[in-house]
């Protein structure tokens, strides 16, 4: 049996300010091949080199410094066009709307389900 090697694995920024989310969405994406950059807040995802090289985003709404929203924008600008999802523990239709004009592929509600993750990253 071969494994991919890092270089080859999808990537994905993950920013999530909860430990235990942060953490165990960390290992069941890990656990499904991808290579995971782990953040608890925008400035430091958008402060990783390796940031913008991210095939995925899958961002938390309500950071410490700021909002999954506005790091999507950050990221728009600096080049980045890869593929994102934003987690919230509050959904609404409002969000939904802003969250899909920024840009985000999908909006999951916390606590996210597994399969409805891999299913917006398109696994």
């Amino acid at each position: 049996m071969t494994t991919a090697s890092p270089a080859e694995r999808p990537s994905v920024l993950l920013v999530e300010d909860d430990d235990g989310v942060r953490r165990s969405t960390q290992l069941l994406l890990h656990g499904r091949g991808y290579q995971v950059r782990a953040h608890s807040v925008a400035k430091a995802s958008l402060a990783d080199p390796a940031a913008l090289a991210a095939e995925y985003l899958v961002a938390d709404y309500c950071l410490p410094d700021g909002d999954g929203i506005a790091l999507l924008r950050a990221l728009h600008a600096r080049g980045w066009t890869g593929r994102a999802v934003l987690m919230t523990g509050y959904p609404s239709p409002a969000l939904a709307a802003e969250a899909e004009a920024t840009g985000y592929a999908a909006l999951l509600e916390k606590p996210l389900r597994s399969h409805e993750l891999l299913g917006a990253l398109g696994d």
